[in-house]
């Protein structure tokens, strides 16, 4: 035996600890080895057994012998469920008799301890244990339980007359019928000593009536087949032996009809020892969780007697298994709304994203949705108009193809600016480009994204040429008002701007020049508001102004130059400083929107 301290067991997963304390027991103590283990066994109990534990083994039984009798029978159905087929275990094999099968003798001594100290904790009792070994690796205990004799039983009717009788221990004084028991108890049958069927109940009989005759000598054997206990030895005494174990036994088919409907049909229950003719009765229940078993075996209810439990496990299996093919049936159609509420989500997503696409966010929600849409006045909103110089020149001199694919590469390069400064793009009518903020999401920085979408715009046009090798020329004007916005059409709906200051937004466009940036006096105003976002401008003459400007007063008009951020060398490109700006923007809007929930 490999002898480790204890600092290192979790080296040896498979280390056998108690064979190791065991021979270091015999070596110093010899004679006193099998005492400690018993000590062992029992400080293990004393340890354990409290809480759950003690409660679950108090209902196993009223004194010591119910109790083994009880937990071998618990421990027949742990062992099937843990499939152990090793030969280790214990059987109450009667009164005053336990038989322990093991390997390791070290278990015998501590499984006597565990029996001192369970009869002492749970019955107060003190039984005399002797511990015996049989031939082979199989340990006996036998012990002796000293207890009050049980008075006799009395005949209910005795004792209403107060007359004491004893009841009669003779077969021949039993009063009722062999047909009313086998009516009682339907799924029964006796054994004599050579295992030979005495008798049937009423429900075997009916499975068995054309197979099975009377006077017939038939062995148990031949019709049944037992399944538990595992390693049951078929002969008398070793029945008798494991009456305290539950006994599981299936139908076998009758010699020459491979075809019995009811083969494999399995019965639950225990053996009885009589005593009086020295037979074994078994009486149980078919093993059944539904009506399927019931009528796959040719059973019906009614072979089921109105005491057995197995009516109501039949039907309530039944019950359950009807709601779980409900809630099967629930949850595939929930399954199927789930996934069709998931389609529906992704082509709304599709529609919408489409409609986005031309409408502001909030007024293509709408739409989708079937609402109406009103118009509505917005104040303050910016106004890019732009267009091509000399677009008329061009369009005579190229092909419609050359232009289309120059307006084409042009316009999907803006598209994508206004998707990065959050402006909504109005329309695109021939060279014309127009687009504004501050309808959908209104921000104190609505001017400048425009102002710098206008600087990127001129940028853009310097990689792009005409046909005749030239680079594209734009000119812009930018004005900010209140406007009118608001659907129109219903084929082809368009969301369009109304009121005086578009009109003027166009002016400012008229009046600009080319690679110029025309911006109206309350653009200007708007752009300097916030020092930090340096501007940079060159005023033009009062003459510039739009004659439809009427509240000018005295005001002028400016070309927009170029923008500097101040945390950006000035040898950077342009969008570096755009790009730092539009950065510094969101962390101010943040703020805002904090201190003002705050």
């Amino acid at each position: 035996m490999m002898q480790c301290e204890r600092n290192s067991l979790s080296s040896y997963p498979h280390y056998d600890y108690l064979a190791d304390i065991q021979d270091q027991l015999n070596q110093t103590y010899e004679s006193d080895a099998c005492e400690i283990l018993v000590y062992l066994g029992e400080e293990l109990i004393h340890t354990g057994c409290v809480g759950v534990i003690e409660r679950a083994f108090k209902c196993l039984g009223s004194d010591l012998q119910e109790f083994l009798g009880s937990l071998d029978g618990v421990y027949d159905v742990l062992k099937l469920q843990e499939e152990d087929v090793s030969d280790t275990g214990f059987v109450c094999a009667g009164e005053g008799e336990l038989i322990f099968t093991s390997e390791r003798p070290i278990l015998s001594w501590l499984l006597l301890g565990c029996l001192k100290a369970l009869s002492r904790l749970l019955f107060g009792q003190e039984p005399d244990i002797k511990l015996e070994p049989l031939p082979g690796d199989t340990l006996r205990y036998r012990y002796l339980l000293q207890t009050d004799e049980e008075p006799a039983i009395v005949p209910l009717r005795k004792l209403a007359t107060g007359v004491r009788e004893t009841v009669s221990s003779a077969a021949s004084d039993l009063k009722i019928s062999n047909q009313f028991f086998c009516d009682a108890f339907p799924w029964h049958f006796i054994m004599d000593e050579m295992l030979n069927l005495v008798q049937m109940g009423q429900a075997f009989s009916r499975l068995f009536k054309n197979h099975v005759t009377t006077g017939m000598v038939l062995a148990a054997s031949t019709v049944f087949r037992f399944k538990r206990p595992r390693g049951l030895q078929l002969n008398f005494r070793e029945i008798v032996r494991r009456t305290n174990t539950p006994f599981m036994i299936s139908l076998r088919a009758p010699p020459g009809r491979p075809d019995f409907f009811a083969k494999g049909l399995e019965i639950k229950g225990q053996m009885v020892f009589c005593p009086e003719s020295n037979s074994l009765l078994f009486v149980g229940s078919p093993f059944l969780d539904g009506l399927e078993g019931l009528t796959c075996n040719g059973l019906f209810i009614s072979d089921i007697p109105l005491h057995d439990a197995t009516r109501e496990v039949i039907l309530v299996g039944e019950q359950a298994r009807a709601q779980d093919g409900l809630r099967r049936r629930m949850d595939k159609l929930k399954s199927s709304i789930e996934e069709a509420n998931a389609a529906v989500i992704k082509e709304r997503k599709k529609n919408v994203s489409l409609l986005q696409l031309i409408f502001p966010a909030e007024i293509a929600e709408r739409l989708w949705l079937g609402a109406q849409i009103d118009a509505k006045t917005y104040p303050e909103v910016t106004m890019l108009f732009s267009d091509i110089v000399g677009f008329t020149s061009i369009c005579s001199r190229a092909t419609p193809f050359m232009v289309i694919n120059m307006l084409e590469n042009l316009y999907k390069h803006f598209d994508e600016l206004c998707g990065f400064f959050d402006v909504y793009k109005v329309e695109t009518i021939g060279d014309a480009y127009c687009v504004a903020s501050g309808l959908h999401r209104a921000s104190i920085y609505d001017a400048h994204k425009v102002a710098w979408m206008a600087l990127r715009m001129i940028e853009t046009c310097t990689l792009y040429n005409t046909h005749d090798g030239q680079h594209i020329k734009m000119r812009i004007g930018i004005h900010t008002g209140t406007v009118l916005a608001g659907v129109v059409g219903r084929k082809m709906p368009r969301y369009c701007l109304f009121g005086h200051n578009v009109t003027i937004a166009n002016k400012f466009e008229s009046g600009s020049e080319a690679c110029k940036i025309n911006i109206s006096p309350t653009t200007h105003e708007w752009l300097v508001k916030h020092p930090d976002y340096c501007f940079e401008f060159a005023p033009r003459s009062v003459s510039c102004m739009p004659k439809e400007f009427t509240d000018s007063g005295g005001l002028t008009c400016y070309f927009l130059e170029g923008y500097q951020h101040p945390t950006v060398g000035n040898d950077r490109p342009l969008k570096e400083h755009i790009e730092e700006a539009m950065k510094q923007t969101l962390r101010d809007t943040n703020e805002t929107i904090t201190v003002e929930i705050n």
